[in-house]
């Protein structure tokens, strides 16, 4: 099944600037051939239901081998079965009524 995510992973515990977490994270979602968007407060993730969710694990199980104790992280999942949807066209729609 096809699912557009939007995710924050959190690191706690270590320090003001999470930046070199997020880009480990980054890293992740494109060595596993997933198209992502990052955004100010976390990052779009477009794939595959299990593709998806396998490299939001391996962000967690790389970031606490990199010492992080602990990880809060917020998701946020849409589906549909109508029709396959992409983040551009989502976007596109909304930007599209604005004019």
């Amino acid at each position: 099944m096809k699912v557009i995510v939007d995710v924050a992973i959190i690191p706690l515990g270590v320090g003001l600037s999470l930046s070199k977490y997020v880009a480990e994270c980054e890293k992740i979602f494109k060595a596993a051939g997933l198209k992502s968007t990052l955004h100010a407060n976390g990052t779009n993730i477009e794939g595959e239901w299990d593709e998806v969710f396998n490299a939001i694990k391996k962000c967690h199980e790389h970031l606490h081998q990199m010492g992080v104790p602990r990880i809060s992280t917020n998701v946020r999942i849409g589906t549909r079965t109508d029709r396959e949807q992409t983040m551009e066209e989502k976007i596109k729609s909304v930007e599209e009524k604005i004019s």
